[in-house]
Parts: structure tokens; C-alpha cells; sequence
């Protein structure tokens, strides 16, 4: 992202000096908490501008989008993530006594069964079909004899535009309930899936990519979340170009200086097309 950043502003120098009479406005928004609560940064932007009244038309996002080449891969969308911690009730006791005691994480295994095996939906032709994934499960005291009280259950969805967060919550509580459970679902929504299938922005990008790379770019809704997500209900053209994603939160992570400069002329052919 700072790489990206940094190709940007090189981009936008070399195109105020050349077009210092452009029309249209050019504004940066750099955030630091993308990847931690995201209270903060992006969400206050917007609420600032809406506010005032003030749109955007386009928002490009310097995202690690690429997979092989730069400008490989952009993205023109992303899922949906919700999030939800699930505590399964029991009653604790002795495992030599299991009739005095309920095991939490005896009953609530049939249901983690059904909601493995559920088809959420069959995506779209920008979206892959909605994903269900437990990521983490936390219950005992780390005892062989002692049946626990509760078992925490993590998990997420990253979903498509072909369901929405309150009909995935239903669902899900659906089938605890079928199964008799007594549990507490605490629902967090990271972000709202969001698309830009087409419009002034993508061509640009994809004009931009075509003309510094020579190759037809893919346009994905993959990946993780991004600020996009905040940008995209204000009603901009989002779109997601940035460097190689191979390294991202890895030790030793890294941008190849030539794509760098790839990028920068790449950023600059998209004022072009914009503001010219």
C-alpha cells in the first residue's frame, strides 16, 4: 500500500505539471487502521464528506490486487465479510459423571456439521458462491476429567451480492435453534459486498493496464476486504490496482522497484483518461 501510494504521487506530479489546467479534482486519503477496527480512518472520511455534500465520482484503490505480472489482476468488487462468536451453554461437571453435567461441545457438534455442509448460495458472475469457515473453537480447562461449561465457537462468512448479512444471520440461528442449543451469537459486520461492473473507472484502468503492460487485465472481486467497502455505498466507481499480493503480511515483505514505476505510469494514464 505505501508502494502504491507512493506511485500515485509521482503519477499525480508528473500529471499537474503537464495539465496544470485539467478539470475534475484529485484528492488522498491515507488511513492507518484498514486492517484493525476501521473506526477511524476511511468511515470518518466519508461521514465527513457526506456531510458536506461532497461525492466522489471514482476512488482508486492502491490495494496488492496483482497475482503474477503488475496489473495482472484489478479488482472491481469485494465479498461481504461477517463475523460472529458463538458461545454454546452447558452445564460443567465430571467426566465420570456425565449424567450430572451437559457437554456444550457434544451438542453443538451436530449443528457445526450442518453449517459446513450448507449452500449459501451460488455466487454470480462476479461473485463467488458465500463462504463459511470456523476459524477458531475454545472450550474445557484444559482437563481430561472435567466436561466444560461453554464452548466459543469463531467463524466467518465472506459473501456474495446474492445473499445479505440479516438473511445469513437468520439462517444460521435457524439451525441453532433447530438443534435445541443455548447459545449467545455475538454478529460482527466488517463490510458490505460492493461492486462497480463497469463505468468510466474500470475502462480507465483497464485502458491504463493494456497501455503500459500490453496484456487485457482480469477484473476479480477475490481477496479480503478493503476501504472500498466504505467508499463504494456513498455511490463512486471503485476500483483496486496495486502491486504483487505474493508477499503481503509475510516477514520480509517487498515490491519490485520496476513495478513501481509500471504503476506510476499506469495511475497517470488513468488521470489522463479522467480529467482530460
Amino acid at each position: 500500500m505505501k508502494g502504491s501510494l507512493a506511485a500515485m504521487l509521482t503519477a499525480c506530479e508528473r500529471f499537474v505539471n503537464e495539465h496544470p489546467d485539467h478539470k475534475g479534482s484529485i484528492g488522498f486519503l491515507i488511513t492507518s487502521d484498514e486492517e484493525g477496527v476501521a473506526i477511524n480512518g476511511t468511515v470518518k472520511v466519508v461521514e465527513y464528506l457526506e456531510a458536506r455534500g461532497e461525492k466522489m465520482d471514482g476512488c482508486l484503490v492502491g490495494e496488492p490486487s496483482s497475482t503474477h505480472t503488475v496489473g495482472d489482476v484489478i479488482k472491481n468488487g469485494r465479498r461481504g465479510s461477517l463475523g460472529c462468536v458463538l458461545t454454546v451453554h452447558g452445564v460443567q461437571g465430571h467426566v465420570a459423571y456425565p449424567h450430572h453435567a451437559e457437554n456444550p461441545i457434544h451438542r453443538v457438534a451436530p449443528a457445526l456439521a450442518e453449517l459446513t455442509t450448507q449452500n449459501w448460495d451460488n455466487g454470480n458472475e462476479f461473485f463467488p458462491a458465500t463462504s463459511f469457515q470456523i476459524s477458531n473453537i475454545k472450550g474445557g480447562t484444559g482437563a481430561t476429567n472435567v466436561i466444560p461449561g461453554e464452548v466459543e465457537i469463531v467463524f466467518n462468512f465472506r459473501y456474495s451480492t446474492e445473499t445479505t448479512q440479516e438473511d445469513l444471520q437468520e439462517r444460521v440461528e435457524a439451525i441453532l435453534e433447530s438443534h435445541n442449543l443455548n447459545y449467545t451469537a455475538d454478529w460482527v459486520l466488517s463490510g458490505l459486498p460492493f461492486l462497480t461492473p463497469g463505468g468510466t473507472l474500470v475502462d480507465a484502468v483497464c485502458s491504463a493496464v493494456k497501455t503500459v503492460q500490453g496484456f487485457e487485465t482480469k477484473l476479480s472481486t477475490a481477496g479480503g476486504t478493503s476501504d472500498g467497502r466504505f467508499i463504494a455505498p456513498t455511490g463512486a466507481q471503485v476500483v483496486e490496482l496495486g502491486p504483487l499480493n505474493a508477499t503481503i503480511h509475510k516477514v520480509d515483505e517487498c515490491v519490485a522497484v520496476d513495478d513501481l514505476d509500471k504503476l506510476s505510469a499506469m495511475y497517470q494514464h488513468v488521470l489522463e483518461k479522467l480529467l482530460l
